[in-house]
């Protein structure tokens, strides 16, 4: 049985998460069919575009995504601390920018008197939407949704276009997030579909190489704010250039034709986060298939099982084994 999001979701703990969702049947419905010759490789775009944009109107952060034939994943932060401090009028504005709204809200935009009855329904209104747009669960909704009727249109038929629902893993520390973002980032390459990061279309480690080049990172995603210090401002705790180096190394690594390991003293990430290079390799190839849940180290792990009550702690010895 499925486990509610609820029970996986504790922002107390981490504001991370890894998300993936397959197409029905994991048929190519984004990509190219090899069998029927069918493409459908403009889909990959449709998806690349939505996110940008509902990053624009979420609270959530896109920290890393890979938009592969038959699925997609995306490592999200979820910032509830700038829902929060969002004024109502803003909350409104964000909020219209998907849905229609109600009569209340448009009322309260064009600067029209509410009575204290309209006032209380709009509050509970407000405090909805505030909610809503930091949760996974509507970001992940509004993204596969529009997709799916964007796609059913086109094929001039109904029906589901992903499967039930998406997945999702709670990425608990540094370890866990370096590794899970380098296993997106590397989602094409792993399926010999690019031969280097930078050329791994629709993957947000493209994007960053690109705006690298010219000394930028892409505003539509997280930024890199550097190591860990006393006073962290908002971002990805590593730095950029390390990330990137560490990614495409592993990327070669991948490669059929370059076999090889990964020295620690080329990869400072790994130095710092204590993370053995073999470990590294089979967490950025095998990462899905090694941790069906939360991803951290034991404490971590404890900790997120504890604020949750959950007893079953599925990911614990694997945990141990390649991040403690």
């Amino acid at each position: 049985m499925a486990t509610a999001r609820k029970r996986q979701v504790s922002l107390t703990d981490t504001k991370y998460y890894h998300c993936i969702s397959r197409c029905v049947r994991r048929a190519y419905l984004c990509g190219e069919d090899k069998v029927t010759g069918q493409s459908y490789e403009h889909r990959r775009g449709w998806i690349e575009a939505k996110v940008f944009e509902l990053a624009k109107v979420f609270c959530i952060d896109v920290c890393a995504y890979a938009v592969m034939s038959n699925h997609t994943h995306t490592v999200l932060y979820v910032d509830d601390v700038k829902a929060n401090r969002l004024s109502d009028k803003a909350v409104i504005i964000r909020w219209h920018k998907l849905f229609k709204g109600t009569i209340l809200s448009y009322k309260y935009l064009q600067g029209e008197r509410l009575d204290s009855a309209q006032q209380y329904f709009l509050n509970k209104d407000i405090e909805q939407f505030r909610e809503r747009l930091s949760s996974l669960s509507w970001f992940m909704r509004v993204l596969n949704e529009s997709i799916a009727r964007k796609a059913n249109k086109e094929d001039n038929c109904t029906g589901r276009f992903w499967e039930g629902r998406f997945k999702s893993q709670a990425l608990l520390d540094e370890a866990a997030l370096a590794a899970c973002m380098a296993y997106v980032d590397l989602n094409p390459i792993r399926a010999k579909m690019a031969d280097t990061p930078e050329t791994s279309d629709y993957t947000s480690v493209k994007t960053r190489c690109e705006h690298a080049k010219e000394g930028k990172q892409p505003k539509h995603l997280a930024r890199f704010a550097g190591g860990p210090r006393k006073h962290m401002p908002k971002g990805l705790p590593f730095e950029l250039k390390s990330y990137l180096e560490l990614v495409e190394l592993t990327g070669r690594c991948m490669r059929a034709d370059k076999r090889g390991a990964i020295s620690p003293i080329n990869s400072p990430i790994l130095d710092r986060l204590n993370i053995a290079p073999e470990n590294w390799q089979k967490l950025t190839t095998q990462f899905t298939k090694v941790f069906h849940g939360a991803v951290g180290r034991p404490q971590k792990l404890d900790n997120y099982c504890a604020s949750l009550e959950i007893k079953r702690r599925a990911n614990y010895k694997q945990c141990e084994k390649l991040l403690a």
